[in-house]
């Protein structure tokens, strides 16, 4: 008789049970062949760094401040290639994903707690995709807002056919849909011509990339850097990213075979990243060279696509000639739509992911996806309703005050993924003296987390402040204050609460470890994490089985 499934089931196997281990790799090939193996998970990574929520930030900060905020967009990527590696290293290493991993060592509250923050973290970046998904099918097909929107649930679909195929051809239909993005943005640079030597000037910070002066638009090179770390690192990509590096075969017994998948994972992620960097630079230099300077008074996608095609508003003779056939407005709907898809395959994985590596359940892929885009398409909606009555401007501010406003999670999930990973790749208990980080990785690691941590918690006065509008009054302005340090407080409490309650799971793993043999650490963690970190279960249950092996 076929076992019946349920819709919500149990789960505390190994990291996306469905694909774990399931993509054979060479051993002694060539370092091509066996980097063509690899490659994929590197490619759904940087999705998350090139979503339509990278898009506002980094044309608005080329149009407001030149090539200024180029070296921001620089060192968001090289933190980004840094955490990532230290991700897939875990994953790889340890055979658990990021939630896993931290849940294994927190108590069931604190894995509960954190579980609905990056869950709030996944839907905050699923609105921006929500948005930028509707308005592209309303640029490229004129389909009311309204209707695009309840449009965008039904990608749930394409995510059902794709986990039919196999996720070795999800990993090249996301690779062929970033090329698309790139060459769309390659295309629309190279027409325009920019000045190159400014670009390259611009990777250098200097003191005016973080200064609070001069204001255009109501935006500082400040609150524009802020934007764009805020939504270029992203926490959901670290759990993906620990799930699907062990999507390749690796033999753990054989040190050796560990040690490739580490080395090609890391190649293959920083390859990809630097791709997603080359968008967000091109993004940026197309703010600054394609567009003249102050000419797009609507920083949203419809405000720039119109840009795209008003002659008025572009800056150099080639790309007026081909603004006039309507090209490069098309080419800039085709790839917010593609952006918009990658982002749901991504968006989905990371949501199963922490289920089951914080709370332990599992659903199927095409319901987890349903109801995230559900819950994200309701304040759309009533975004789009609200403003229906007033004038277009109007409504495109609004949609794409709401994306901005969106993110502001994310500075609340970030520390939270970042800082368990640091400690944990860190530890020769977790990771063995060979795999744990090396010093420079755990110097530039601990800069990069407790920067960016400062960053987004310095920025966030100002996001709350968003919410009020461009002018708020002196009352919202301490309004916004006193909400935004009250979170502030509620965040370092809750990063003291994760790091003393990982500091006693570590404890426990090094007991265990002492007595145990210690290539089960795996084992041993998926216990601890199904016993909700309490020691005393843990113990029990490891003193059943040795009974239960010695009769």
């Amino acid at each position: 008789m076929a076992e019946k499934h349920k819709l919500i089931e149990y789960a505390n196997g190994p990291s996306l049970q469905e694909i774990n281990g399931t993509v054979d790799v060479p051993r002694d090939k060539g370092f091509f062949k066996t980097l063509f193996a690899y490659s994929g998970p590197g490619a759904l990574v940087a999705v998350g760094y090139m979503d339509p929520g990278n898009w506002s930030t980094s044309i608005t900060g080329g149009q407001n401040f030149q090539y200024l905020l180029m070296s921001v967009i620089l060192m968001s990527s090289l933190i980004a290639m840094l955490l990532q590696y230290m991700a897939a290293k875990l994953g790889i290493v340890s055979k658990m994903d990021l939630a896993q991993a931290i849940r294994a060592r927190t108590s069931r509250s604190l894995g509960v707690v954190l579980w609905i923050l990056t869950e709030l973290a996944i839907m905050a970046t699923d609105i921006a995709e929500v948005i930028g998904g509707a308005i592209a099918l309303y640029l490229l097909f004129n389909i009311p807002l309204v209707i695009a929107v309840f449009i965008t649930v039904g990608d749930v679909l394409v995510l059902l056919l794709l986990t039919k195929i196999g996720f070795r051809k999800i990993e090249a239909i996301v690779v062929c849909l970033i090329l698309v993005i790139l060459f769309v943005f390659v295309y629309q640079v190279a027409l325009s011509n920019p000045d190159w030597g400014g670009v390259f000037g611009g990777l250098i910070p200097t003191g005016k990339t973080f200064s609070t002066s001069p204001s255009i638009g109501g935006q500082t090179p400040l609150t524009g850097a802020l934007g764009i770390i805020g939504a270029t690192v992203m926490p959901h990509n670290l759990y993906l990213h620990s799930a699907i590096s062990q999507t390749r075969k690796v033999n753990h017994a054989d040190e050796k075979s560990v040690a490739q998948n580490v080395r090609f994972s890391a190649w293959d992620s920083n390859i990809q990243l630097t791709a997603a960097f080359f968008v967000n630079a091109l993004l940026l230099i197309m703010g600054v060279a394609v567009f003249k300077s102050g000419a797009v008074k609507d920083p949203s996608f419809f405000g720039l696509y119109q840009a795209l095609s008003d002659t008025s508003t572009l800056s150099n003779g080639v790309l007026i000639a081909v603004a006039k056939s309507g090209v490069l407005s098309t080419l800039f709907a085709v790839a917010l739509l593609a952006s918009g898809q990658n982002s749901t395959i991504t968006g989905t994985l990371t949501g199963q992911v922490i289920m089951e590596g914080f709370v332990h359940m599992r659903m199927p892929l095409w319901l987890r996806r349903l109801v995230t885009r559900l819950i994200s398409v309701i304040p759309v909606l009533i975004c789009v309703m609200l403003t229906s009555g007033k004038s277009a401007i109007d409504e495109h501010e609004a949609l794409n005050t709401l994306m901005n406003n969106s993110q502001v999670f994310l500075a609340f999930a970030l520390p939270f993924s970042m800082l368990p990973l640091l400690l944990m790749t860190d530890s020769a208990t977790e990771m063995g003296n060979k795999f744990k980080n090396a010093p420079w990785i755990k110097g530039f690691g601990w800069l990069s987390v407790i920067a960016l941590t400062f960053l987004n918690l310095y920025g966030l006065p100002g996001q709350i402040q968003a919410f009020y509008g461009d002018n708020p009054t002196g009352a919202q302005t301490m309004q916004a204050n006193i909400i935004a340090y009250v979170l502030i407080a509620a965040v370092l409490a809750l990063l003291i609460w994760t790091i003393i309650d990982m500091h006693k799971g570590n404890e426990r793993l090094k007991n265990v470890l002492a007595k145990e043999d210690v290539t089960s650490t795996y084992e041993h963690l998926a216990k601890m994490s199904a016993s909700a970190g309490s020691e005393e279960e843990f113990d029990k249950e490891a003193t059943a089985e040795r009974n239960s092996e010695q009769r």
